[in-house]
């Protein structure tokens, strides 16, 4: 396993979750919700410099046959601009199926009422993402998800690498 901490981003239409692990890559916690639009990533390229962060997990959100939807080409897009923003941090997709739902069934398990979910529910479903990345990481020794090169990179900013 890798040292170092790990951003989690769980990008949405109005807000973007954003978790953290510890430098062991063991634990996600986490960090902030923040409202999509200006200055975005810049406010996430400030908490990766904060956490001194090794590289960021942007979630890919996929149906369950496996199809990318919509909202995967937006993460698409916004994990390329955080990659040039962010260069040389490693961005990767990670495939963020169900983690949403998990989030909001832990949420509603440990108490929190549905109406008071909307002020963390975004940063939990980072939380889950980022620990899925974790344990993927964990359990095959490779970093997870594919690779998302820089915008001029090799990849001319698509993808790379295999899903996991």
């Amino acid at each position: 396993m890798r040292q170092g901490v790990r951003l989690g981003v769980d990008v949405g239409s109005v807000r973007v979750g954003v978790a953290r692990s510890d430098p062991s890559g063991l634990l996600a916690t986490p960090v902030e919700t923040v409202r999509r639009g200006r200055g975005d990533v810049e406010r996430i390229a400030a908490i990766v410099a904060e956490h001194e962060a090794i590289e960021v997990v942007v979630g890919l959100p996929t149906s369950l046959s496996g199809r990318e939807s919509h909202a995967a080409g937006a993460a698409r897009e916004f994990a390329a601009v955080l990659a040039d923003r962010l260069t040389p941090i490693p961005i990767r997709l990670f495939d963020e199926r169900l983690t949403t739902v998990t989030a909001q069934q832990r949420l509603r398990s440990s108490g929190v009422k549905a109406k008071n979910q909307r002020s963390v529910i975004d940063q939990a479903a980072a939380v889950e993402l980022l620990q899925a990345a974790l344990d993927s990481e964990r359990a095959t020794g490779r970093p997870p998800g594919s690779s998302l090169e820089p915008p001029g990179g090799p990849g001319g900013g698509k993808a790379s690498g295999g899903a996991g």
